[in-house]
């Protein structure tokens, strides 16, 4: 489940009836009636089920176990190859997609055009034991619109040993952060190791909004304003361009930050990757490794990029109540799926915090630090954070840290952006 976890990274309709000829279009939804798993053994209505497609062998077997241990209907699972975010959006707006359909999100439109249904029924009685990060964009109008499933995150790994013979504690802050990675590269050189692997573009592509979270601050207000318009947010973001031009930086790894390679093979004392990697990096390393959120920087506190993707009912579905029966009976009530489809396949951490407390993988070392740190200072995308706005401001951060274009100018003018993307949904 090496993906983007859910983190909001989908293709707006709008942009896809845009990009998408008429031939195309007609292909995707084509392949929308396509059968690819076996149905339920239940005596009910035909439910059909979508997924995107995972990596980690067994996944799909699991989710078609499950289905097919369903009494009270025929759940058909399709698992779908290729870009899963654009069938979905094709599939939402006819009448021969899915019943019940994972969903990177949802969207905002989604939402606002009537193209999923409220599940908060479903979930309801139990809301509060779900990671409230990853719930939180799942929210609108004071509906729950998804289920999360199972979570994904990122964190720093440091190699014990290398900060104990560089003489560096494992860094509290975006200042000790950029002074330890110095440290490391300069005293491990003659090896060729550097302090910190960002990815081989130098961070730009994977930080997103995290060092504004770690600078107490947020993409998006409580009361739906740009979260960054402060001066605290050119001064983190000049930090993590000092990382760069110290030279402190792996770059040009065989492989980029989202695998361990690098880490594990002493390229680099520190990297940022995903808790999907904690098997491989403790297989290689025993215990000569720990993880840390990102570090805080002046009144701010460490952060942790979560996501999940959730299960969500399509309003276009004949079936919804016993869609929205079958979402409750997987991802509400049925612990011990949520807890194999969290662990089994890949390392992740259930949606549900009583499920991450207990699960045996997560209870002792780096991983039950994964579980504290994702439980504390957890943050997702919020729904108001639009492609458009994500665009501008990566941008504006490949062109901070590898340019060294100054972080005023270039976050005033993702302001601006912001600001209109913010207007625009307003009058959606």
């Amino acid at each position: 489940m090496t993906r983007d976890g859910g983190t909001g990274f989908g293709i707006g309709r709008r942009r896809l009836l845009a990009t998408v000829g008429g031939a195309a279009l007609t292909g995707v939804l084509a392949a929308c009636g396509s059968n690819t798993g076996r149905g339920g053994k239940g005596s009910g209505p035909a439910l059909s089920q979508w997924y995107h497609q995972y990596g980690e062998p067994g996944t799909e077997a699991a989710v078609k176990r499950y289905a097919a241990g369903y009494d009270k209907a025929r759940v058909t699972v399709q698992w779908r190859p290729g870009d899963y975010d654009r069938q979905t959006a094709a599939a939402l707006l006819t009448d021969s997609g899915p019943d019940v359909f994972e969903v990177d999100g949802p969207r905002l439109d989604q939402i606002k055009g009537g193209q999923i249904v409220d599940v908060t029924e479903q979930i309801e009685s139990v809301k509060d034991d779900f990671n409230q990060a990853v719930l939180k964009p799942k929210i609108w109008d004071g509906k729950i619109w998804a289920v999360p499933q199972t979570i994904d995150t990122q964190l720093l790994f440091y190699r014990k040993s290398l900060l104990r013979a560089a003489g560096v504690q494992p860094p509290q802050s975006v200042d000790e952060l950029v002074e330890a990675a110095k440290t490391l590269t300069r005293h491990h050189r003659k090896d060729k190791v550097k302090g910190l692997f960002l990815g081989n573009d130098g961070g730009a592509a994977v930080l997103g909004g995290t060092p504004l979270f770690a600078a107490g601050l947020s993409l998006i207000t409580e009361d739906g304003k740009v979260g960054f318009d402060d001066p605290a947010a050119a001064r983190v973001l000049g930090k993590v361009r000092q990382l760069y031009a110290d030279g402190s930086l792996l770059l040009g790894a065989p492989t980029d930050w989202s695998d361990p390679a690098a880490f594990v093979q002493g390229l680099t004392a520190m990297q940022w990757s995903g808790l999907w990697a904690l098997p491989q990096v403790k297989k290689a390393l025993g215990d000569d490794f720990g993880v840390l959120p990102f570090p805080k920087d002046g009144a701010g506190k460490p952060a942790v990029p979560v996501g999940a993707y959730g299960s969500a009912v399509s309003a276009r579905s004949k079936h919804q109540k016993e869609a929205k029966a079958f979402v409750k009976w997987l991802w509400v009530d049925g612990t011990d799926k949520q807890e194999d489809f969290a662990l089994s396949y890949g390392f992740h951490i259930p949606a549900r915090i009583s499920l991450a407390k207990k699960a045996k993988q997560l209870q002792e070392g780096a991983a039950a630090e994964a579980v504290r740190f994702a439980t504390d200072h957890g943050f997702a995308e919020p729904l108001l954070w639009t492609t458009a706005s994500r665009t501008a401001y990566q941008d504006a951060l490949n062109h901070i840290i590898k340019d060294g274009a100054n972080p005023e100018t270039e976050l005033k003018a993702v302001v601006r952006k912001v600001n209109s993307e913010l207007q625009r949904a307003k009058k959606k």
